[in-house]
């Protein structure tokens, strides 16, 4: 058996096993299935706040990182702050290439990205895409805090998928039946930091040009690239090499 088709295998005996259970109960199970070989990613908006209180309850300091793109807004660097300071984690930061980053501006401008789908790609690739391909170096299993009902792009996600971007690593994605209710209840129950911005209408919170707060009845992720008509809107971080969102099946495609 290939390693590919292993991973499926357990992707596929994880999501039987752990279908409908709470997210605590997820994060124990992959903690001691996985140990320091599993991290935690982090931009500190409402379900990574969520999902950090999570982690730290089942188990001694975990593995968190953050992408800084170097186009965050202020408010994600005061929450990051207050995570660190409240859990005491020692939490891990990536930064793009700075040389890429320059070419990019250097020939694009500092705004490229509001003139094509893909330009917009490209300083996504370059900003966050890349750095996340070294915060997973070296890992067996990532977590994230993709919900299905956020966007269009993820109502089929699963609670464990394959990451054949990466090496074949496991993605969790333990708050995936999670309502935005949810989210905001938990901090509420937890009294856990909360983004500023979210009491602003941002429920979704990415780079500040990238960003802005959702008119009542929009999509929760409208706010982010909101000048581009494709409702299939995701910055490469959770899609796979044809750029569609990672699907994790029984079995390997063949």
């Amino acid at each position: 058996m290939t390693p590919l088709m292993r991973a499926h295998e357990l992707a596929a005996d994880w999501n039987a096993r752990f279908q409908g259970a709470p997210a605590l109960d997820v994060l124990r199970a992959a903690y001691a299935e996985f140990g320091r070989e599993i991290t935690l990613a982090s931009s500190f908006g409402p379900e990574d706040t969520a999902l950090i209180d999570l982690a730290c309850q089942a188990t001694d300091r975990p593995r968190v990182f953050f992408l800084d793109t170097g186009r965050l807004h202020e408010e994600t660097y005061e929450i990051l702050n207050s995570v660190r300071d409240r859990y005491g984690l020692n939490i891990e930061l990536f930064f793009p290439e700075s040389s890429a980053v320059e070419s990019l501006v250097r020939k694009k401008g500092p705004f490229s990205f509001y003139e094509s789908i893909e330009n917009r790609r490209e300083c996504c690739g370059i900003r966050k895409v890349e750095p996340l391909g070294r915060a997973l170096a070296g890992a067996r299993a990532w977590i994230t805090g993709l919900r299905r009902e956020q966007s269009v792009t993820r109502t089929d996600v699963e609670l464990v998928e394959v990451d054949e971007t990466h090496n074949h690593i496991l993605k969790l994605n333990p708050l995936v039946d999670w309502t935005y209710e949810d989210v905001v209840s938990y901090h509420e129950e937890r009294r856990i930091p909360m983004h500023s911005l979210v009491g602003k209408g941002y429920p979704s919170i990415g780079c500040a040009p990238c960003t802005r707060a959702i008119q009542p009845g929009e999509d929760q992720r409208a706010g982010r690239w909101w000048w581009e008509a494709d409702d299939s809107k995701e910055c490469g971080l959770h899609v796979d090499e044809s750029g569609q969102i990672t699907r994790a099946s029984g079995k390997a495609n063949s």
